[in-house]
């Protein structure tokens, strides 16, 4: 049996198969994310269950186990595969901007507008809503890469004098992850059929980014 670590990890990090098999493999797994992520979108995160994603894959429940071994293990691809596509928008974002304060307003945009679009997943990466799902430590690299991007660019604000030398810190990653969860829970919560920078809420993370200035206040 497969578990969702290597499943994803098959389908995502290493190169295309030549076989005609393995192509074959990799794409019943990539098949079988896909209508999970439907049955979440369809009906809530808790609503996934093996037997209904077997019933629209057109097999019975234990094919399934060629491929994942619990349903924890299929929440924990899905998991991989949303921190992976979410670590690589806000990377293009952060490419397509100038260093410091605005390459972190280009990727929280990103990320909200992102999470806004796939809600369902969004709520698997930075909520709770699984009892007992816990990620793996493989599924949780692309996160790791993510944090590591906003580090990056509050050192290149503190280095192009944007922000003062305590922005260099955990703690403000921990201010940008409330910023950007804060608007979006909000925004999901009383305004879920919006766009993205319309209403109350997401029109705000560009002055609660802003306020990282009077947080940490440049020298001079």
């Amino acid at each position: 049996m497969v578990s969702g670590m290597s499943a994803s990890a098959e389908a995502s990090s290493t190169p295309p198969p030549t076989d005609r098999r393995s192509r074959r493999r990799l794409e019943t797994i990539e098949e079988i994310l896909d209508i999970a992520q439907d049955i979440m979108t369809e009906d809530g995160v808790n609503a996934l269950t093996l037997s209904e994603v077997a019933r629209r894959l057109g097999v019975q429940p234990p094919s399934l186990y060629k491929y994942f071994d619990s349903l924890l293990a299929v929440y924990d691809a899905l998991f991989e595969r949303g921190q992976r596509i979410h670590y690589e928008a806000l990377q293009r974002a952060a490419q397509g901007a100038a260093p410091g304060l605005p390459a972190l307003h280009a990727m929280l945009d990103a990320s909200g507008r992102w999470c806004l679009a796939n809600s369902p997943i969004a709520q698997l990466l930075f909520s709770r809503p699984v009892p007992g799902f816990e990620p793996t430590e493989a599924s949780l690299e692309p996160s790791v890469a993510m944090v590591q991007l906003q580090r990056d660019a509050l050192a290149d604000a503190v280095e192009h004098g944007q922000l003062g030398p305590g922005a260099a810190s955990d703690e403000a990653v921990w201010f940008l992850s409330i910023f950007i969860i804060g608007s979006l829970s909000q925004a999901i919560a009383n305004e879920p059929d919006l766009p993205w920078g319309t209403g109350r809420f997401t029109p705000l993370l560009p002055r609660l980014v802003d306020l990282l200035v009077a947080l940490y206040p440049p020298a001079g």
